[in-house]
């Protein structure tokens, strides 16, 4: 990120910082984002409280200055005050006020950091922020591709490194891997029909490879070892064409393109609707949704079972199994109604 927090955090939200980063293992990305919204609860905090002169931009009252003694000043009224002027006047992307999933990752960013205080630190007497619930999210059902459109995605695969880009399509939608996952991936991961992927928090797990996986890897090797390059990169498994691990960004927009030339919508589709798609087939094709949870390692199984709710025959089977399922209009009912 542009601002370094090491630089510019106050000593506790330092620690707090450091401890996810090396004692939870949380990525240098989680750990930036609980600094960005540390860093706007109290800049709020220092504004509504009015620490600073009223024409002080919000975006320049600095943060350094909070102590414990602020901190334990903070009451559970002023983070629900916080919540409703991010939901009321913060600036989101196109309008005055940020929308419900910004606004839960900033609780629990602030309900953490008081948690580290009371469980860590022992610096303060009560969480304010323990009991009050996140902003309620509307769940959707995730967007995925059909079987048929799968297919279609697979076979419009073309291009000079059709090998490469048919494989990552193929391993997202067999194997449910995040984009970055599979960016991630080196060779050495790749172990017969085994693949060892690098997870949230750098949690492993090992996948095992289907037959059209393992012989996408193998085209998709040949033709790499097969021309001659030196690649800057050499653990990487997959490179770009100026032979470096290729991006998240170059991933997300073949899928884009690819969709595209399928004939799909592909405003639609991004790579982790490959993995919604790689999710919803396993299970429509008879995978329990514990061993789903293993394959696509979510941490908790309420992530996963949203999926259940895409295609569910147990949904189906009780709404047949109704006796009034068979319930049909008599034709004397019909007939005096008229």
């Amino acid at each position: 990120m542009a601002n370094d927090y090491r630089l510019e955090a106050p000593e506790l939200v330092r620690d707090f910082l450091q401890y996810h980063e090396t004692i939870k293992n949380h990525s240098t990305r989680t750990v930036d984002a609980y600094y960005v919204d540390l860093r706007l609860f109290f800049r709020y905090i220092k504004w509504s409280h009015e620490l600073v002169p009223r024409d002080t931009p919000f975006e320049e009252i600095p943060i350094r200055d909070v102590d414990i003694s602020l901190i334990r000043a903070i009451k559970k009224a002023d983070i629900y005050d916080f919540l409703s002027w991010l939901a009321r006047d913060r600036p989101g992307k196109h309008q005055m006020g940020l929308g419900v999933p910004a606004r839960a990752r900033k609780l629990v960013a602030v309900r953490s950091f008081f948690e580290y205080l009371l469980l860590k630190r022992d610096l303060i007497a009560a969480n304010p922020a323990a009991d009050i619930d996140a902003p309620h999210l509307r769940k959707s059902l995730p967007v995925y591709l059909t079987e048929d459109n799968a297919v279609k995605l697979l076979d419009a695969v073309r291009g000079p490194y059709e090998e490469r880009d048919f494989c990552m399509l193929l391993l997202m939608l067999n194997c449910g891997m995040r984009v970055s996952e599979l960016v991630g991936l080196d060779i050495k991961d790749i172990n017969g029909e085994t693949v060892r992927v690098l997870g949230k928090g750098n949690k492993e797990r090992i996948l095992y490879l289907n037959p059209a996986c393992q012989q996408a890897i193998r085209d998709y090797l040949a033709v790499r070892d097969g021309t001659n390059v030196h690649p800057k990169d050499k653990d990487a498994l997959f490179l770009s064409r100026n032979h470096r691990r290729i991006s998240v960004d170059s991933v997300q927009n073949l899928v884009k393109k690819t969709a595209l030339d399928a004939g799909l919508d592909a405003k639609r589709y991004s790579p982790h609707k490959l993995r919604h798609t790689a999710a919803t087939l396993m299970l429509q094709n008879g995978v329990d949704v514990r061993t789903l949870q293993e394959v696509l390692g979510h941490e908790s199984l309420n992530t996963t079972q949203i999926y259940t709710h895409i295609d569910n025959e147990g949904l189906r089977a009780a709404a047949r199994a109704n006796p009034l399922s068979r319930y049909q209009k008599s034709n004397t009912e019909k007939e005096s109604g008229e």
